[in-house]
Parts: C-alpha cells; structure tokens; sequence
C-alpha cells in the first residue's frame, strides 16, 4: 500500500497545483501566438514550450540539476546568449540606408525615449500599492520601450534576473504585435499630407564606407560608453564579417547556423523563467502594461522627432520613418512602407526606414549600456 502511495506521490497528477495548470496554459497561448498567428515564432516557440516544461511538476526541469536550469545558467547568467544573438543580427544587417543618410542616427535616438520615460514610470508605479519596484528593476522594464528582445533580456538578467520572463514576454510579445500597435499611432500622429512625403533615392554606399563604419561605432562605444561595449561589440563583429567579404563562411554561420541554435536554447531559457510562482505575480501585469507604454512612447517620440527634422531638412522626410526607430528589424520598416504606400502607391519607404530602423538597434544597446553605467 506505501509503495503504491508512493507511486501517486511521483505522479503528476498528484502535485498539479492550479497556478502550475495557469503557466501551462500560458506557455500554450504562446504556441497558439506563434504558430497559428505567426506572431514571433522563432523566439515565442522555444519560450512557450520551455513555459511548459518548467511547470511540469516533480521533472524539475528548472531546478538546479535540471536540463533548463544549466541552459539558463550557462547561456543567459552568463550573458552569452543575447550576445550571440547580437552578433548574427549584426551579420544579417545592412547599415546602407544609415551611412547614405546619417541624420537617421537622430530618430533611432528619439525613439529610445520611450525607455527613460518608462524608468520614471516604473518607479511612480510603486506608490501603487502592491508594487514594489527597485531602480534596477524599473531599468530593467524601461527596456522593454527599445522593442529589442535579446537587449532585453541581456539588461534584465544584469539588473533583475527574478523579472526575466515577464520582461522577455513583454518584449517578444510587443515586438510581434508591430503591425497591430503602430499604424495607429503613426496615423495619428500625421496627416495625410505628411503621410505622402516622397523622399528622394539614396546614395550609393561603398564596400569601404560599410567596412568602416562598424569599426567607428566600437571605436565611439570604446572612448565613451564602455559599459554597451558586449551588444554593441558583438554587433559590430557580426556586421564586419558580413561587409568584409573575407570570411563569408563565418558570416554564414552568424546568420543562419549560430543564430538559430542560440535562439533555441534562448528561448528554453525564458521559457524557463515563466514558473508560476515567479510569474503570476501583481508585478507581471505592471510590466506588461508599462512595456506597451514604453513601446507607444518610442513610437511617438520618432515620429514626432523626423516631423521636426522634416521641418528644417533642405531634403524632404517623411515622418512616417522616425516610428521605425524602435528597433524592431525589419517588421518596423515594414509597417513604415505599408502605411505610406496605403497613403501613396508610389511612396516606397523601405529603404529609408531601415536608417533609422538599424539606428534603433545600436540606440536600444547604447540605452542599455548607460543603465548599466548608472544602476548597473
């Protein structure tokens, strides 16, 4: 009788709790997004998947001696994790649109205020009752504005490792919902007369100019910002293996072979964060609804940054581009391009929103690098 006692004790079925069934729940939510939405699936599987793996009862799977707790501990402790991934989107990135056009640096600057904004918010939350949030977690949430998932999580796991997998959902699941959050806002924003500005084709970039300019970046991050040295190093990195053209089985493997692994294992990691005790907190649900203030705020700040550019550039600039500085590569230029051709058919802005769009990446890591500098 003891031993089958013991058996139903070993059993899952025995130490369901309801909170451990609401993460699972979560965890399928995530897949549903991913695959039947196809809302981030590269990053929402792994992470809905590891959700459910880290609530499975008894596995302890998250648990020190688990498979997810060395993942975690190896590769997002560690930091290694987000710097890969840093280092193939740098090998995927093409940073002509920003060397033919250098004022696009200001947008990706103007929409990181969306993350200063939100650090102030952060910390006004706590006379809410039921929050409790340090400086260090505030940074960490303010992040979440830079619409950069592995920036994200490189600045929660340095300054708020407990808030982790709230931060990465709140990052991931913004990022995903681009097309849905920002037409509004930039229609908004803008008139229809704006909205139509044709700008002029860009110049042509040399081989030289892109091989250089990611060795002025780090040189810039080294002289006055040491601490974004890891993001904005790895980028760089990437984005010299791929201009060089000396080592195109390197920059092959950072865009496709690393960059893939590294994004499983990350996204098991999260995933990994998501336990119900950690999660279903009255924290999780302020970070969500702070992450889409910071997002909106990114948003607006660039559009309204390239309309007063636009005022006063001899070159006409739509200020449809200046939403694209949130970061998220490419799905913000994308949305960008739909909403001006919707308002004209022959205003392709693709081009010109990858400026301000590769700036935001660079802007997110430096943001990081002086919260770092300050808290960290």
């Amino acid at each position: 009788m003891e031993g089958l006692l013991n058996l139903w004790q070993a059993t899952g079925l025995a130490n369901f709790t309801v909170s451990a069934l609401i993460m699972m729940a979560v965890g399928g939510l995530l897949l549903y997004l991913a695959i039947v939405k196809g809302f981030e699936p590269l990053l929402l599987v792994p992470i809905g998947f590891g959700a459910i793996l880290t609530n499975i009862p008894v596995a302890g799977l998250a648990e020190p001696g688990g498979l997810l707790y060395y993942v975690y501990y190896i590769g997002i402790d560690s930091g290694v994790f987000p710097l890969l991934i840093f280092m193939g989107v740098g090998a995927l990135t093409d940073f002509s649109a920003l060397i033919a056009n250098p004022k696009m640096l200001l947008l990706g600057a103007a929409a990181q205020f969306g993350i200063f904004a939100t650090l102030f918010g952060a910390i006004l939350l706590n006379l809410v009752p039921g929050f409790e949030f340090t400086l260090k977690d505030a940074s960490a949430i303010a992040i979440i504005g830079g619409a950069d998932g592995p920036t994200a999580i490189f600045l929660a796991s340095r300054l708020a490792p407990e808030l982790l997998g709230a931060i990465a959902v709140a990052a991931y699941s913004y990022m995903a919902l681009v097309p849905i959050i920002q037409p509004p806002i930039m229609k908004a924003l803008t008139t229809e007369q704006e909205r139509q500005i044709e700008m002029p084709q860009l110049r042509y970039v040399s081989k030289k100019e892109k091989i250089i300019f990611p060795l002025v970046v780090l040189a810039m991050t080294a002289l006055f910002l040491p601490s974004a040295a890891p993001l904005v190093g790895m980028f760089c990195l990437g984005n010299l293996m791929r201009e060089s053209g000396v080592v195109e089985r390197l920059s092959n493997t950072a865009q496709n072979e690393l960059i893939n692994i590294t994004t499983i294992f990350l996204g098991l990691a999260v995933g990994s964060k998501l336990a119900a005790d950690k999660f279903l907190q009255l924290e999780t649900l302020g970070i969500l609804a702070l992450g889409a203030i910071a997002f909106a705020i990114g948003t607006a700040s660039g559009v309204y940054m390239a309309k007063m550019m636009n005022r006063f550039s001899s070159d006409p600039i739509n200020p449809l581009i200046g939403a694209a500085g949130v970061s998220a590569v490419p799905m913000a230029a994308r949305v960008v391009n739909k909403v001006g051709l919707a308002s004209n058919p022959h205003n392709f802005l693709l081009m010109h929103a990858m400026g301000p769009n590769v700036a935001g990446v660079l802007g997110s890591a430096v943001a990081a690098g002086i919260l770092l500098a300050l808290i960290g």
